[in-house]
């Protein structure tokens, strides 16, 4: 997911320097949603492994 995002941004750069100002906020702007998801499923991901870990003996 991490690499859909930054894939994004690099159409979004690309097109901002080609002057595509549509293409190139719609691109950054699903770079952020994508980017928020990962952010929020890797946390989860991370709680979620704590609690469910049992104990070291």
């Amino acid at each position: 997911m991490l690499t859909w995002a930054l894939g994004f941004l690099v159409v979004a750069v690309i097109a901002g320097l080609f002057g595509f100002g549509l293409i190139a906020s719609a691109s950054a702007g699903i770079a952020q949603i994508i980017f928020f998801v990962f952010i929020a499923l890797f946390v989860l991901s991370l709680i979620f492994g704590l609690v469910r870990t049992p104990p070291a003996t």
